[in-house]
């Protein structure tokens, strides 16, 4: 297994758990990788729209509700608003929400017309990265810290008869794909100065998308969605626009504490890469088997079950 982020993990932990030996190699521990400085909630982002999609966030979404029932995992049940400046038709993607309705234009704030109200789960990704490599741990699994330069570099050095790729962003280097690009995000982390509920205003032509969300004692505020920047460096003059769009959604933003400021690069890729090739180049049927699962854009938590026991599906018929 390579890489460490949630669909790394979530993978390795369904094929722990179903018994087999699981060693996750990472150049990024967990708390390093782009799905630590994600908000985050459940719903799709940056990710192609399709039947499968639908089937891995619907997946998802059953198996973050069952795990919101535990203070352990980091995820919690939050009801929110998603809103926008101009008419915004109901979200196809919300289907398996059990609570969406309109919100009343009346209360949004300014510069808000339409939106739309849900109860999801949202993420602590710290907290919730831990329990994933917890609970990898406890089924046999183990974690290493240590850089590969590429996939054709992994296969020869392993002897596993199966390798699964979760690179990430990384996969346009590693494996290659050039299909792969990042999209920047760029979050700002304050102290919670008592917000409960989570609210996304979408971007447009004119306006970023700014979003904020909450978790016990702290709040991600948020973000960017910059196409093909490989910065990881935060930018001043993006942290004030995110303060102020936040505080222009609520006013006790503008005097909260900041704690720290964070980057990722969301993997985007026209097409979630979920298949099985083989890695010796030999036949079908023969040789070893490589395992791709990248490119879920801005919904690696919200695919993350669903790949993830797609992945393990294509591992355990190898066997």
């Amino acid at each position: 297994m390579i890489g460490a982020g949630v669909a790394g993990l979530t993978t390795a932990v369904c094929l722990a758990e179903a018994g087999l030996a699981v060693t996750v190699q990472a150049g990024q521990l967990p708390r390093q990788t782009t799905s630590a400085v994600a908000g985050a909630i459940w719903g799709p982002h940056l990710v192609e729209n399709s039947d499968r999609v639908t089937r891995w966030c619907a997946e998802t979404l059953e198996v973050l509700t069952t795990l919101a029932t535990d203070p352990g995992t980091g995820v919690r049940l939050v009801s929110g608003t998603q809103a926008a400046r101009a008419p915004h038709p109901r979200p196809d993607w919300a289907a398996p929400l059990r609570d969406l309705g309109p919100h009343d234009p009346a209360s949004l704030p300014p510069g808000f017309v339409a939106g739309w109200r849900y109860t999801a789960p949202v993420v602590s990704m710290p907290v919730y990265l831990d329990y994933l490599a917890g609970r990898l741990s406890r089924a046999g699994g183990q974690l290493t810290a240590g850089p590969l330069d590429s996939l054709a570099q992994a296969v020869r050095q392993s002897t596993a008869p199966v390798i699964v790729n979760c690179t990430g962003a990384g996969a346009r280097d590693f494996v290659p794909d050039p299909s792969v690009s990042p999209v920047r995000g760029q979050v700002v982390i304050a102290e919670n100065p008592g917000i409960t509920e989570f609210f996304i205003g979408v971007g447009d032509e004119t306006h970023e998308l700014c979003y904020v969300f909450p978790h016990q004692g702290r709040v991600v505020l948020g973000g960017t969605e910059i196409p093909g920047d490989w910065s990881l460096e935060p930018r001043p003059a993006t942290a004030r626009r995110i303060l102020a769009d936040c505080a222009g959604i609520d006013p006790r933003l503008g005097a909260a504490w900041i704690l720290e400021h964070r980057v990722g690069l969301r993997p985007a890729r026209p097409q979630v890469r979920l298949e099985a090739e083989n890695a010796d180049g030999d036949g079908p049927g023969t040789g070893r088997l490589v395992v791709h699962n990248y490119g879920h854009g801005g919904g690696g938590i919200t695919l993350s079950w669903g790949c993830a026991r797609e992945a393990a599906r294509l591992v355990m018929s190898f066997r």
